[in-house]
Order: C-alpha cells, then structure tokens, then sequence
C-alpha cells in the first residue's frame, strides 16, 4: 500500500518486457529531468527491457517506478572478468515520491538475487549519494574529469610507437577496436566488459546527443584505439575547438603514449577534454602534471548482495586472516561475524563464525572497499570501520587493494 495525500492507493509489482517502454522511456527521461528519447533510442531500451531483467511498479494501469538489472561483467584485482547485477534505469514519478516505491524496488531486487542464488554483488551509478548508502551501496571508485591544453608536453624520455595511427570510419574499427578492448580488459580493475548489445549501446551515435559536437570518430593503433568526438571554433584568439575523448584504450606503454600524443596535437583544437579513471597513467606523461584542469568525481556504487560468495569472488594483494563482525539491516543475511582468509596467490576463502571479530563495519564499507580502490584504514580514520584487534585494519587494508585504482568511466 501508499498513500496518496489522505487516499490509500494499490501498488503493483511485475516484471517488465519491452512492450512496456512506452510507458517506462518517459517516465525515465522526466525522473532524470529530460524529454523522452528519439524512437531510435526507445528501440535501445526495448531491447534492454526484453534481454535482461526489468521491474516495474504500477498505481492501476500507470507505471510510477521501474529498474533494470543489466547483465554484466567487471574486471575484479586480480584479473577475473566475474558477472555482477548492473542497476540501471532506476526511477519513480515525480508526483509518487516518497511513498516506499524505490524501498521496494531495492528490495525485490537485492532479495531476489540472493533467492534465486544469482550474482552476488550489484553495482550502479547513484544519481545522489544519500539515496543508496540507505540500501547498503558503497562508493567504490572515482572517475576523474579533465580538460587539457592543445599541445601539452610530454616528459622527457617519453616514448612513442613507430606504428602508424589511422582514422577509421565505424564499420572499419569496429572490430578492430573490440578486440583491442577484450585483450585489454582482464588489466584493468573496474572496467566492463561489452557483449553486441552493450557495444551497440555504447557506440550509439544520436545526432540530438551529440551537444552539438561530430559523430564519433576513431584513430586505430595495431596496439590500442582513441574515440573521440570534435566541435570546432574560432574566437579573437584564433582555433578554439574542442575534443571530447570518449575513450582511450591499448596494450602496450608506446600506444598509449603515441595515441595521445595525436590526440593533443589535433590541428584547430584548443580544448582536449573527457573523463577516465582516477589514476590514469596520461598525468603521469605530461612534462607539466599540474598543467590543465582536473576534477574527482564518483562513479561506481557496489552493493555486496552475497557476502561469502562476493569476497571470494576477487584476488588479494596479501596475505590475511581477519574476522569481520557486519552488520547488514536492509539484507540482514549477511549480518554476523565472518572470517576472511587469503594465501600468498591471493586465492581467499570466507566463512561464518562465531569467534571474536578483529573489525567491525557495516556492509556498505566492504562495497565500498570491493575493487581495490578505497582504503579500509581510509573508513577507519573517520570511524565508519572500528579496530577491534591491533593492527587488523592495517592488515585487511593492505591485501584489499587493487594493482592501481579501478578505472570506471562508462555509465550504464
């Protein structure tokens, strides 16, 4: 039940298919504060609708609440490409706000997951902050925003590939630029992998998205790729356009450094502006790493929906053995006292105990530590996780780290 003013009103919970997009598209752009879609974009989200896992929410025959699982699949430390349940598309009407709707769509989702034995984390992008801490979801990693000057130096012994690079049309790069993306993916924490449907999400070129900019265009490395956009421009200081890069992705040191050496040498440019993860090796390239502008901002929001099959699901940096006591009220299987043990090859194990805990925390701080990024004696110092043994936290923060930061850019 909710209310409406002094009206009780009957809320219904079904599955969705993508019979019912006319309803879910513009209830999800006006929850966003957008106008609905072009039909191109509704035809997207049908698919999505019919091949993965979508709820709705309904006052009689009007949807006021909906949310996709997406099927996908993230780079853990350690190098394994493991399933989660991506959120997505999470909204409620505006005039049906605070009456439970999200509560319930949070709880058919996390519920049903450990029910039904299905993958045991979830993760999304949290349009505020607030909202998701209350359903146990922890801010897991950070995507960075940059915006660099034409022409920004590299370091001194700085080297390049002697590979040419050349610009693709889509069809061309496409494939190339697919198998570049899955070699790369194991080496790279926090990146996501992209079956067809998910590339042809991302490489969804609407020319009312584009903000005025070109089409996407592509310079292709045998060993990496750059897609990146143009908008052009000239002002009383001459060229002042700008280049959006979507993505920058190689295996190798020289092409990643040959790729955007082409990139800050675009001719008529001024601007090269985009987003990547928070440790991004190009800081480290340029001659000036103070040099342009750069801004941290959060990206992923892990939520451990299985706790002992999550935390064996990823590698550890180091050895340890350590007893969490969790507290869990929103999923309340994962509250009590469990044991972490990890060998010298990072392989771990976890299981319930009743022996006396070295940490306590709450679930949300182990999302938060999942991939790599956050440290635990980071959420010890502001007294979200409490030392119960001497020197635990220090300990179970060490072997929780990943081999860099996780690199998360890609909103779904």
């Amino acid at each position: 039940m909710a209310y409406q003013g002094r009206v009780e009103i009957e809320l219904t919970l079904r599955p969705l298919t993508g019979a019912d997009v006319d309803q879910y598209g513009p209830l999800l752009s006006r929850a966003f504060l957008h106008d609905a879609g072009p039909e191109s974009q509704r035809e997207l989200f049908r698919t999505e609708i019919d091949q993965n896992r979508a709820i709705g929410v309904f006052d009689g025959d009007r949807q006021v609440g909906g949310g996709i699982i997406l099927k996908r699949s993230i780079t853990l430390p350690g190098g394994d490409v493991v399933p989660f349940a991506g959120v997505s598309g999470i909204s409620v009407a505006s005039d049906y706000r605070r009456r439970g709707i999200l509560t319930r769509i949070m709880r058919d989702q996390l519920h049903g997951l450990h029910e039904s034995g299905a993958e045991p984390f979830a993760v999304l992008w949290a349009s505020e902050a607030r909202i998701y801490r209350r359903y146990g979801y922890g801010e897991a990693s950070q995507y960075t925003d940059y915006d660099l000057p034409k022409g920004a130096e590299f370091r001194p012994g700085t080297v390049l590939s002697a590979d040419p690079i050349r610009e693709m049309p889509l069809a061309q790069a496409r494939p190339l630029v697919e198998q570049i993306y899955a070699k790369a993916l194991p080496h790279h924490p926090g990146l996501l992998s992209r079956d067809q449907l998910d590339w042809d999400t991302y490489l969804r070129d609407d020319p009312a998205e584009r903000d005025g900019m070109t089409a996407r265009r592509f310079a292709v490395h045998p060993e990496g790729y750059a897609a990146y956009r143009v908008k052009g421009g000239r002002d009383e200081r001459g060229p002042s356009g700008v280049l959006a890069v979507g993505e920058v992705m190689a295996t190798t040191p020289q092409a990643y450094a040959s790729l955007w050496r082409y990139l800050l040498d675009m001719d008529l440019v001024r601007s090269i502006r985009g987003r990547f993860g928070s440790d991004e090796p190009l800081r480290q390239l340029l001659a000036d790493s103070m040099t342009g502008l750069w801004q941290r901002h959060a990206a992923l929001w892990v939520r451990i929906v299985d706790l002992d099959r999550a935390l064996v699901a990823r590698h550890y940096a180091a050895p340890v053995d350590v007893v969490f006591e969790v507290t869990d009220e929103f999923c309340p299987w994962n509250a009590g006292r469990w044991r972490l043990r990890a060998d010298a090859t990072g392989a771990a194990e976890v299981t319930s105990t009743e022996d006396e805990p070295d940490i306590a925390t709450d679930i949300l701080d182990l999302g938060a530590v999942f991939l790599g990024g956050t440290r635990l004696s980071t959420l010890a110092r502001t007294g979200r996780v409490r030392e119960l043994t001497d020197g635990a936290v220090a300990k179970a923060s060490m072997a929780f780290l990943g081999e860099h930061e996780p690199e998360t850019f890609e909103v779904f």
